[in-house]
């Protein structure tokens, strides 16, 4: 099992104050959802320093081809069979990731629950994910936008937490790191659901136009409508007087990053899981309508729910957003919410057609503003395929570490998964040798 060119085992990092991890794991909690059980140690990578995913030719194939890669071309030609650089950029960012929620108070009865646990500075060194070449600049937060009724405040703190730490903005600021990339990259990394309020902003499943500042924009360049998911929406634009929305944060972090930056290569790249790849999609969206001179503008993510309508998904395209979602077929996340249109269906038709619904069904749906689009390009795995995590669960089947695994071990749609390639190849070459 060639495992050796994708992953190699670093020692892991330890302070007096943060806890021995295992890989992909975070400490136990309610709410956990990095835990894993990695019982075959062939299946289990260690956080990877930057650099070390590389040999000498494919660092200058990344350099000389970075757009490439960040999906000018819609990763034309890199997805089946997936290719090897690729894959490491895929699992890179999975660790920007995977650091959030590292990074984060999980514990309803800590006194800093629902933040970062770990000073802005030390962020990615005390989550143990390895040398990144990355500083991260900008702390992020995410508001429930429910108005919550005046009893809840009797309750426990854990249960009207209305601001949360959701993720960071990081910039790479090492030498050989940017030589490596070809350019100056900015990582926005966000984390899925964790409180109670996210939980029921995710519940909150119709679709909704988006605010007037960006859909006058929006309007104006493609002449349509977009609508996203109400409780995902709420995340991004909901503030408090204490608190900035996380979509203000986002604009004034980037406005001050384009500034610094704005005159070398630069690529800005959103990842997220689950509810954080919902707000990477939105994020993305925003940057792209907000900033004229916004550079590359990349979205990586992981379990991702369904974020917005067919015309949201054509302001996407239209704007130059790239977007590779990583999908787990047994993940139950990926197929929620609403319904999804036939992708056959033009932008400008005025029929929308609802797969597998007789019409008089379809008319329901659309009113009830429940049909939605997938947007991007989509790396389609299975956890079936993998035979250490065909067993798994529901809930395994979601968890990050699961997605940064099916990655690691996918080969192709004819050779699903690494453990299965030598017997595949076996047998083609026994029938070949029959047919001689």
């Amino acid at each position: 099992m060639r495992l050796a060119a994708i992953a190699i085992t670093v020692k892991p990092c330890t302070s007096p104050n943060t806890p021995k991890l295992t890989q992909y794991s975070v400490p136990t909690t309610a709410i956990n959802p990095l835990k894993l059980n990695t019982e075959n140690p062939e299946f289990s990578w260690t956080p990877l320093k930057h650099g070390s995913l590389f040999t000498h030719s494919s660092s200058a194939k990344l350099a000389r081809n970075w757009m490439e890669y960040q999906g000018m071309n819609n990763w034309d030609g890199l997805l089946d069979p997936l290719d090897d650089t690729l894959r490491s950029e895929i699992l890179r960012y999975g660790q920007f990731v995977e650091a959030a929620y590292r990074s984060f108070d999980f514990d309803p009865s800590s006194p800093t629950f629902a933040t970062s646990k770990f000073p802005k500075n030390s962020l990615l060194t005390r989550s143990c994910i390895g040398e990144t070449g990355y500083k991260p600049t900008k702390n992020l937060r995410a508001t429930c936008g429910i108005q919550l009724p005046r009893w809840i405040d009797r309750g426990p703190s854990w249960l009207s937490t209305q601001s949360s730490w959701i993720g960071y903005v990081a910039v790479c600021q090492d030498k050989e790191e940017i030589a490596r990339l070809g350019r100056r990259d900015v990582v926005i990394a966000f984390r899925g659901t964790a409180t109670c309020l996210e939980w029921l902003e995710n519940l909150r499943a119709t679709l909704t136009s988006l605010p007037d500042d960006v859909a006058n924009v929006c309007l104006k360049r493609s002449g349509c409508g977009a609508m996203v998911e109400s409780g995902f929406l709420s995340l991004y634009t909901s503030g408090t007087a204490a608190c900035p929305s996380l979509q203000n944060m986002v604009r004034e972090e980037i406005g001050r990053v384009l500034e610094m930056y704005g005159d070398e290569p630069l690529s800005l790249t959103i990842t997220g899981h689950s509810l954080g790849a919902a707000l990477a999609t939105l994020a993305a969206h925003d940057i792209n309508s907000t900033f004229s001179n916004a550079p590359m503008v990349t979205v990586i993510s992981f379990g991702g729910p369904r974020v917005g309508n067919q015309s949201f998904r054509c302001q996407l395209e239209r704007s130059g957003t790239k977007i590779l979602r990583i999908v787990n077929s047994d993940d139950l996340i990926t197929k929620v919410p609403g319904f999804v249109i036939d992708h056959n269906d033009m932008a400008d038709k005025q029929a929308v057609n609802v797969a597998g619904l007789p019409s008089w069904v379809q008319k329901r749906v659309v009113d009830s503003q429940l049909v939605y689009a997938d947007v991007g390009q989509e790396l389609r795995l299975s956890s079936k395929e993998c035979p250490h995590l065909s067993k798994g669960g529901v809930a395994t089947c979601h968890e990050l570490s699961t997605y940064l695994q099916l990655v690691n071990g996918f080969v192709s749609s004819n050779c699903p998964f690494r453990a299965t390639a030598r017997r595949v190849l076996s047998k083609h070459r026994q029938e070949k040798l029959a047919t001689l």
